[in-house]
């Protein structure tokens, strides 16, 4: 079986984010860039199974600019066995996202796509959703715990939600997508990252993958969330009373 894993490169989410001057979206020039933290979640997930004998591919693909071979560099280093760049100098929306990654899994034909669950970036949280959808494949989104019964073609999946936990069953082949609890990434070592040097990055086009490319929103503005108010210390219940009421206005 073969595993398609989508990595998406992202400002660090150490770095404090700026808005570019004329407000049209946020700086990323001279800025740290890295793998988006979810998406490192679903590729370890990813070498793991591998590693566990139900797998014998694991592809990297990553969407987005020449520096995304940077990304998908990474991932090699990490332990996947190729990469695929598909070239774009513009961001896109999940939809365009999606239909890139339909296309991509209709050529590799793998067993399984991973996604994180979303990126530190925008917190969409709906690529794998829509990748799931547009190829009629079973999903399993917020992943914890994944098991793979490999004779019987399918995946269970643990899933946090606001009960608590909820266990699905997927037919093979699936989209996952990853949450924080399921696993730790591994860090790259040294001869995996020299090794990662002489793994094959093939460079893919939009045309190639004869995507429609047009987008039904556009971003109007972006702008930097209001800076919050110091707070006060009050004297006593009254006096915190009052101000709920007459300054807060939620009482």
């Amino acid at each position: 079986m073969k595993i398609l894993v989508a990595v998406k490169r992202v400002v660090d989410y150490a770095v404090k984010i700026r808005v570019k001057a004329d407000k049209t979206g946020v700086d990323t020039q001279n800025v740290k860039m890295s793998m988006n933290p979810f998406c490192e979640i679903a590729l370890e997930e990813a070498l793991r199974i591998k590693e566990a004998g139900f797998a014998k591919e694991v592809v990297a693909v990553s969407i987005g600019p020449s520096q995304c071979v940077d990304t998908l560099r990474t991932g090699l280093a990490m332990g996947a066995d190729r990469g695929i760049h598909v070239e774009a100098n513009t961001s896109f929306l999940p939809l365009t996202i999606a239909k890139i990654l339909k296309s991509l899994a209709e050529v590799e034909n793998p067993g399984l796509i991973f996604l994180g669950k979303q990126a530190i970036d925008d917190d969409c949280n709906q690529t794998g959703q829509m990748v799931a959808a547009l190829l009629g494949w079973p999903q399993a989104t917020f992943a914890s715990k994944v098991v793979l019964d490999k004779d019987k073609q399918f995946a269970t999946v643990d899933r946090e939600v606001d009960g608590g936990l909820e266990t699905l069953c997927v037919d093979l082949p699936a989209v996952i997508t990853t949450d924080l609890r399921l696993n730790q990434p591994r860090y790259a070592t040294l001869p995996n990252i020299m090794k990662a040097k002489s793994k094959p990055i093939k460079k893919m086009t939009l045309e190639d993958l004869k995507v429609d490319i047009k987008s039904d929103i556009e971003i109007v503005e972006v702008t930097e969330p209001p800076k919050r108010k110091s707070g006060v210390i009050v004297s006593s219940v009254d006096e915190l009373i009052d101000k709920l009421k007459n300054e807060a206005h939620v009482v």
